[in-house]
């Protein structure tokens, strides 16, 4: 595979040799220029300014000179690119700091120090790197400014359990939830209960410092999330959701006691607690799927192109969505509606793979993919990208995959039975034999994931 300078998509030209080579080398410019533009060092430098000692963030003014110090803590994908961004702002005035990120999402930070964690199943190196942040809070005085970056992945990269459920038990938790399809919010209710680090604790931990977090949103219903925003979620919901889906009586027997005998103290902050402390705490959304959305529909709209967004709130089991945004194309290619060719059709959010037995390599996106070019009319018009922003997709080296009427038949004569492969999550598979699987470079971004159909 040559890779292409200079760009986020590094196999561009690949994928643009085969099918239809103009309609995707269309969809692929447009969500090339949207990752470059949703980096979080962009995003940062553009909602944040320091004039006359005065840091603006959005809406929000902090006189620098009724602090004593400065901090900064960055968690999650590519969360780093944020603090990179802070430091050229605040140009020296930060006293200390620390990163946690995921192996392969990183840039380089002028001083503040990097922690790689494990993502998306937590290891030894998160409970090592959620060490660091407590360690580092503890330097924090009620005089100080605390600054946290968080990002999509800072629950598994600084999972440090309670006292008395050991790592390992954790890590079978975690692989439990990520097969069982519960969403990403779900999850997050069970495993927030199970983490030191988890929704809601940074600012008890504090002593006082105000608090600010500048938040990218990577959750289906868009809402402020992360360890510097209370918990509305109780000890019992958690519970609740495991038995939804079955898995109380599947979880490791530490965790299912720790959570059904747990004092009331060892609760989730709560915005009545953040009251009770007098605790100063602001929570800035400095990016989510809807600006994403906008965005690329703004970029097409510069391009001439006709575009639509359908939703910012995907969700569903993976091949499924992926059978509805097929039809979609087939309408649209067959019928000219419900909107007039030629024209592109966006779709933002985050689906779900439920894994029962054995499976392949693959990810959310990829089985998107996958399951909408196998329901793609033979004569249609339409090529669809499904890609992960943060440039990779579940637990696999690709970032989605790129699809229209050709893939089948090239599959088939490639001796593949797309059906299996399908069946069994081993899309990765399909679109590493076919030459449709999208390579990616960091991204510097973390912003759910993105559905795009184009019909000429």
């Amino acid at each position: 595979m040559s890779k292409a300078k200079n760009m986020i998509i590094e196999n561009i030209d690949e994928l643009t040799s085969k099918g239809k080579k103009k309609e995707r080398k269309i969809l692929l410019e447009l969500v090339e220029e949207t990752l470059n533009q949703v980096n979080y060092y962009n995003i940062i430098k553009e909602v944040a300014k320091l004039t006359n000692n005065i840091l603006k963030i959005k809406d929000l003014k902090l006189n620098l000179n009724d602090f004593k110090n400065v901090y900064v803590i960055g968690g999650g994908k590519n969360s780093s690119f944020m603090i990179r961004a802070l430091e050229e702002i605040l140009n020296g005035r930060i006293a200390g700091g620390v990163v946690v990120e995921k192996k392969g999402s990183t840039t380089q930070t002028k001083s503040i120090p990097i922690l790689l964690g494990g993502h998306p199943i937590p290891n030894p190196d998160s409970v090592k790197a959620a060490e660091e942040v407590l360690r580092m809070l503890n330097k924090v005085g009620k005089d100080d400014l605390l600054i946290v970056c968080v990002s999509g992945g800072w629950t598994a990269l600084t999972s440090k359990p309670p006292i008395g459920v050991p790592l390992a038990d954790h890590v079978a938790l975690h692989r439990l939830l990520f097969n069982s399809g519960m969403t990403v919010e779900q999850m997050n209710i069970v495993r927030n209960h199970l983490s030191q680090l988890g929704r809601g604790k940074i600012p008890m931990l504090a002593k006082g410092a105000t608090t600010v977090g500048l938040i990218a949103v990577d959750e289906v219903e868009g809402e402020p999330w992360g360890p510097t925003v209370p918990d509305s979620s109780r000890f019992s919901d958690a519970v609740r959701i495991l038995i939804d889906f079955d898995l109380l009586d599947k979880i490791p027997e530490s965790i299912r006691k720790y959570l059904e005998t747990a004092l009331p103290s060892e609760e989730s902050p709560t915005l009545l607690d953040y009251e009770r402390n007098g605790l100063k705490v602001h929570n800035l959304v400095i990016a989510d799927n809807i600006r994403l959305c906008e965005l690329v529909q703004k970029i097409a709209s510069k391009r001439g192109i006709n575009s639509f967004i359908l939703t910012t709130s995907l969700r569903g089991e993976a091949k499924h969505v992926g059978t509805v945004v097929a039809s979609i194309a087939n309408e649209l290619s067959t019928f000219n509606r419900p909107f007039r060719r030629p024209c592109l059709v966006i779709l933002g959010g985050e689906t779900t793979v439920t894994i029962a037995g054995k499976s392949g390599e693959g990810g959310r996106n990829q089985e998107v993919a996958l399951s909408a070019a196998q329901h793609l009319l033979e004569d249609s018009k339409a090529v669809i990208v499904s890609i992960a922003t943060d440039g990779t997709d579940g637990p696999t080296d690709v970032a989605g995959a790129i699809v229209d009427a050709t893939l089948i038949p090239r599959a088939i004569k490639l001796g593949l039975n797309v059906a299996l492969e399908l069946n069994t999550h081993n899309s990765s598979f399909v679109f590493k034999q076919t030459g449709d699987a999208i390579y990616a470079r960091v991204t510097g971004t973390n912003l759910m994931d993105l559905v795009l159909i184009y019909v000429e």
